[in-house]
């Protein structure tokens, strides 16, 4: 996939935008993948699970993100673990996004494209997948229970429709717009 931004992506979008720089065309920088510790904040065995399941997801040990503040109708006190987070960048990045793209989202039921409007303000793109048993990698009958990740997708742009572009030419799979 990165050969692909290189050879073919760069040069279709610097194009697309009038950019005479090929240092300016957008690109992913980083993918930041959180899963959410929820009821499980007080087993630690729950929670080597989790981490071993992001990690085998993602092929990076993750780390633990600890509750900033306490919010006692969580029953969350502050420092305590409440999710779990791996930032992918280079090489792996580009591995993730492929899989995602080609393989996982493709998997989950009544899948008919992401929404396109989930960019924020700064052209990062955020989406959850409520299940990760829909990774060919995670072992469903080892699987404790189901839990879910957010992914986020950090762009180099703060121009939402370049994210847009960067994304589609990367491959994925947005929802098709009905006409009729």
């Amino acid at each position: 996939m990165f050969e692909d931004y290189q050879k073919q992506i760069v040069s279709k979008l610097a194009n697309e935008f009038n950019l005479k720089n090929k240092m300016a065309v957008p690109k992913v920088a980083k993918v930041v993948i959180n899963m959410g510790i929820g009821s499980s904040k007080d087993s630690k065995e729950e929670q080597e699970k989790m981490a071993a399941q992001l990690a085998t997801i993602t092929g990076q040990k993750p780390s633990v993100r600890p509750a900033r503040a306490a919010v006692a109708g969580f029953g969350v006190r502050e420092g305590q673990v409440v999710g779990i987070a791996v930032t992918l960048r280079g090489r792996r990045m580009y591995e993730f996004l492929q899989k995602l793209f080609r393989i996982v989202l493709p998997r989950i039921r009544d899948f008919r494209g992401v929404e396109k409007n989930a960019f924020d303000s700064l052209g990062n793109y955020s989406l959850g997948i409520a299940d990760t048993s829909v990774f060919p990698e995670i072992d469903i009958t080892r699987l404790g229970k189901s839990v879910g990740l957010g992914i986020t997708i950090v762009t180099t742009t703060a121009d939402r429709q370049q994210a847009l572009r960067l994304l589609e030419e990367l491959g994925m799979p947005f929802e098709k717009e009905e006409h009729g």
